[in-house]
């Protein structure tokens, strides 16, 4: 007799054929998308809906060049708000600001299209909707049903109903379902995720997904937390059409915020734990934020990050955090390394010297870019066909 069992992301996994270590995707994070709503006084609807171009913006054409001409990187993750993509007087949904969604979906068209690369979607929220004042805290939890001011977990997975909608196309794009969320329960992160999948999945949308975990989806602490760590839930997920992988974060720095200048956490031994998870659970990830300033600390322990991904098979894909036409210099908080400036090509130090462009991309991180990635078909946790450029 034959049962329609459902698929859950672990069960996906389990039918892929066994692989040496491949690095299928590589590339930059693109901070730029999420800036100019930041209050030092968490006022609401400071910057809404900003100024393309001035207050905020999502890609560099030019930095896009380099990386993918010059580096030969074939990935860029790509931030955006909800609250611009979904004003506050609509609400999270099905109902986009059009004008936004445009200059949006050129960026990532230039991406895919143009440059012949891969885009993560990365809706940077945290979880939340309604107040991006003072990210990452500031703003309702998505699905908080105790908060009435917060959207529902349908809202949730509407909006990405839509936004799937909109690019199941182009195959080239990766839904990366949410930016770090944090201190909620891990029951709802799953339940918002989860209706974000099937929103995607009943337009037909046959793209890859990247799900992120709850506790800023830190690969250090995906076995933490006891009943809440993310190692008891996320491979609950269900998709029917199998495509679908994990999304870590791992920074360097003593509380593995990125938002320090001294790297001390070793990369090999935090990431070991969800490692195991995924080798045990034959999942697939990304780690789509990672990085260090130009300590020789930092150097060291970059270096050994990139090399436990390319020999880990768990691993097919990677952004270095971050370029972006405004990251560096003018991050609008949280950081004492912000003086240091960004991987953006061309971005320069605060006081006007060389940037982590120089000091940590050209000499570190681009070095370590795989000579053959995918550059044809579909994104797919399956990996496709690796290829010079």
């Amino acid at each position: 007799m034959k049962l329609n069992l459902p698929t859950t992301l672990a069960a996906c996994a389990a039918l892929l054929p066994g692989a040496s270590a491949t690095i299928f995707y590589a590339g930059v994070a693109e901070s730029s998308g999420e800036f100019g709503a930041w209050s030092p006084t968490a006022q609401v609807g400071t910057g809404l809906p900003g100024r393309f171009g001035v207050d905020y913006a999502f890609i560099s054409n030019s930095g896009v060049d380099i990386m993918a001409d010059k580096h030969k990187v074939n990935l860029f993750r790509v931030a955006f708000l909800l609250e611009r993509m979904c004003p506050l007087s609509y609400g999270l949904g099905a109902k986009f600001n059009e004008t936004h969604f445009d200059h949006f979906k050129e960026s990532i068209d230039y991406i895919t299209k143009k440059k012949g690369a891969y885009a993560i979607l990365d809706p940077h929220n945290y979880m939340r909707y309604n107040n991006p004042s003072s990210q990452p805290f500031s703003g309702s939890v998505i699905g908080n049903s105790s908060d009435p001011t917060a959207a529902t977990t349908a809202q949730f997975g509407a909006f990405w109903g839509e936004l799937a909608k909109r690019f199941a196309d182009n195959e080239k794009v990766i839904f990366g379902l949410m930016n770090e969320p944090h201190d909620m329960p891990s029951s709802l992160n799953l339940a918002n995720l989860q209706a974000a999948i099937d929103g995607i999945r009943k337009t037909g949308a046959k793209n890859l997904i990247i799900t992120p975990g709850n506790s800023w989806s830190g690969g250090h602490y995906w076995t933490k937390g006891g009943a809440e760590a993310n190692s008891n839930w996320i491979q609950k997920l269900v998709d029917p059409l199998k495509n679908l992988a994990v999304d870590i974060h791992e920074y360097l720095d003593e509380d593995f915020s990125g938002g320090h200048l001294a790297c001390t956490q070793e990369p090999a031994k935090n990431l070991a734990g969800v490692t195991a998870w995924l080798k045990e659970n034959k999942l697939k990830a990304f780690i789509t934020e990672f990085g260090g300033s130009n300590t020789t600390a930092c150097v060291t322990m970059l270096n050994d990050m990139l090399d436990y991904m390319s020999n880990n098979e768990e691993y097919i894909g990677w952004t270095a955090w971050a370029a972006g036409p405004f990251w560096g210099p003018n991050s609008p908080c949280c950081t004492d390394q912000k003086q240091y400036g960004s991987l953006e090509p061309g971005s320069k130090a605060a006081d006007g010297g060389p940037s982590l462009y120089d000091t940590i991309w050209l000499p570190v991180i681009s070095k370590k870019v795989p000579a053959k990635l995918q550059w044809s078909g579909p994104a797919s946790v399956n990996g496709g066909e690796l290829t010079s450029r």
